[in-house]
């Protein structure tokens, strides 16, 4: 059995036996079918990093064979050349090192990525004095960014990182017709080498609900590129805005696209809800930065980040491994906290868990009358297969959650997990909130007996975008809107017991927000990276009350 994946204004298809001529005719008018099977792709959420990994623990010979073959099929495959730029130089190859680097930005590669490293592998190639006289050519101090994030309504926070140590300012104005804009100026801060030679500066005093354009100053020097972007609805008042969210990101040129299909929609914010980057190097730092460099060399990211306020939290692939727990010590493994730094070092958020004491990415924001609250599913997590004392979030995040929800203002409540809380979303598996079902009915619980209204789920992980509703006893239903398939090739079939699931071509989640109504709405939009609208669905807040 197949389902025909095309659900438009809550109709949903019925389940149908389908032959290869109805197969054929879905496809040509567009209607996308559910895929329960895939061709295996070595680089599939990987593109290249594996053979990255080869290089950094000096297998650069069979790095540089597996490279080779990439380039059979796919000549001008950026990854490839720029791998084999980088395992040739250390080979001690400078010549043929330098024929891939020429090879790598004639095929498009932004020459940032040979600058921003990692550094530690790089050293090698930056040695070669070809190199250094092209670097010279090119003279860019400016890397990576801005990414645009902690945006309240009445202050942004704007994030860079350069090619050496610089200071970093921004210079900003409002849009506004028929007045001349008075220019505002941030503080200058520096971009340090213990930082990865980033750094955020932070611009309060805006106007809420108001546009601004802004632009770059390092080492004193205006940048000729202006940027725009739109502070928040004020806080605590009623507003119609949205937001787009998801996960499964891992960087895959042919639908890095995805995220211009984004930033089309105009969202206040774009929420990333883990497997951003695919690492699953705890280890090796260069491992991890070379993940986010590729990223962040997006063009089409770039483009979106630079307009758009981004809010990030991590999962199983950008913290560790896959479906990992590591327990609820803070220090234990060692590199926790290396790889919470590495995590700070290359987003904008507006807070990292709640302190020295209770580190993490768990952190809260306000959109007009929504309250965002975004989970840290992997810091604390501990043993699923322990029923006793069993946690995902660890006593000091969950002590915050619930004075966050006791405190919270919020006419809706958006709680954001990497990981679904829907029972059997991933059957036989402990890795979303069926491993803990324990905690999970005491989040439940906790809603129940305090009270809290408004509350729905946003979550990622599954490789495909669905909506559950979780109904409980004596309460209002639970909705939970999943999306996590950006950019992966890897898919995920759909689930039964889902209101509806899509999975035939990447997609992202809209949800847009009407609090002006009599009875304040949501919506859930699942739009495809071609920007086909999938489906959509409305919950009332008087839905989600008691």
């Amino acid at each position: 059995m197949h389902k025909v994946g095309s659900i438009i204004n809550n109709l949903q298809w019925p389940r149908l036996t389908l032959n290869l001529s109805l197969i054929a005719m879905c496809f040509l008018s567009g209607v996308g079918i559910l895929l329960s099977a895939q061709t295996p792709n070595d680089w599939a959420n990987k593109e290249g990093r594996d053979e990255m990994v080869l290089i950094y623990d000096g297998k650069t010979d069979e790095a540089i064979k597996l490279y080779q073959k990439r380039l059979v099929d796919d000549p001008n495959r950026q990854e490839a050349l720029f791998g084999l730029a980088v395992a040739h130089a250390k080979n001690g190859e400078g010549e043929q090192a330098m024929t891939f680097v020429t090879r790598a930005l004639g095929a498009g590669l932004p020459f940032e990525r040979f600058t921003a490293g990692p550094r530690e592998m790089l050293e090698p190639l930056h040695s070669l004095s070809a190199f250094k006289a092209l670097k010279n050519e090119k003279n860019k101090l400016w890397v990576h960014g801005p990414i645009l994030g902690a945006v309240t309504d009445r202050s942004a926070s704007f994030w860079v990182r350069t090619e050496r140590q610089a200071s970093f300012a921004v210079e900003l104005y409002p849009v506004q017709q028929g007045r001349r804009s008075k220019t505002m100026l941030s503080e200058a801060v520096l971009t340090k080498v213990d930082d990865d030679f980033t750094a955020t500066v932070q611009v309060g005093k805006l106007k809420a609900n108001q546009t601004y354009r802004y632009r770059l100053i390092l080492d004193g020097e205006k940048t000729s590129d202006v940027f725009q972007f739109r502070t928040f609805p004020k806080q605590n008042r009623s507003a119609i805005f949205k937001v787009a969210f998801g996960g499964g990101a891992a960087y895959t040129p042919e639908f890095e696209r995805v995220f211009t299909t984004i930033k089309s929609h105009q969202p206040v914010a774009f929420l990333q809800l883990g497997d951003n980057i695919y690492v699953d190097q705890p280890e090796k730092r260069a491992i991890q930065r070379y993940c986010y460099y590729r990223r962040q060399s997006s063009v089409p990211y770039r483009a979106l980040a630079s307009s758009v306020s981004i809010a990030s939290i991590w999962d199983d692939h950008d913290f560790g491994d896959n479906d990992c727990w590591y327990g609820d010590d803070t220090d234990s493994p060692a590199w926790k906290r290396t790889v919470l730094k590495t995590f700070q070092e290359n987003w904008n958020n507006h807070a990292y868990g709640s302190g020295v004491e209770a580190p993490g990415c768990y952190h809260d924001f306000y959109v007009g009358d929504v309250h965002f609250i975004m989970l840290d599913c992997r810091y604390y997590r501990t043993n699923p297969k322990v029923d006793e004392g069993r946690s995902m979030l660890g006593i000091p995040q969950k002590n915050w959650l619930y004075q966050t929800l006791r405190n919270s203002k919020g006419i809706f409540k958006i709680i954001a997990s990497s990981v679904p809380f829907a029972s059997g979303v991933k059957p036989r598996s402990r890795d979303p909130w069926d491993g803990y079902p324990e905690e999970r009915e005491e989040i439940f619980s906790f809603l129940q007996q305090n009270r809290i209204e408004g509350v729905a789920l946003i979550a990622a992980d599954r490789h495909r975008s669905d909506i559950w509703k979780i109904e409980r006893p004596d309460a209002y239903p639970l909705y939970e809107f999943m999306s996590s398939r950006l950019t992966n090739i890897h898919v995920h079939k759909v689930m039964e017991k889902s209101l509806f699931g899509y999975n035939a071509k990447r997609s992202f989640g809209i949800l847009s927000f009407d609090t002006t109504s009599k009875d304040p709405a949501l919506t859930y939009h699942i739009q495809t990276v071609d920007d086909e609208p999938i489906y959509q669905r409305t919950v009332k807040l008087s839905e989600l009350r008691f």
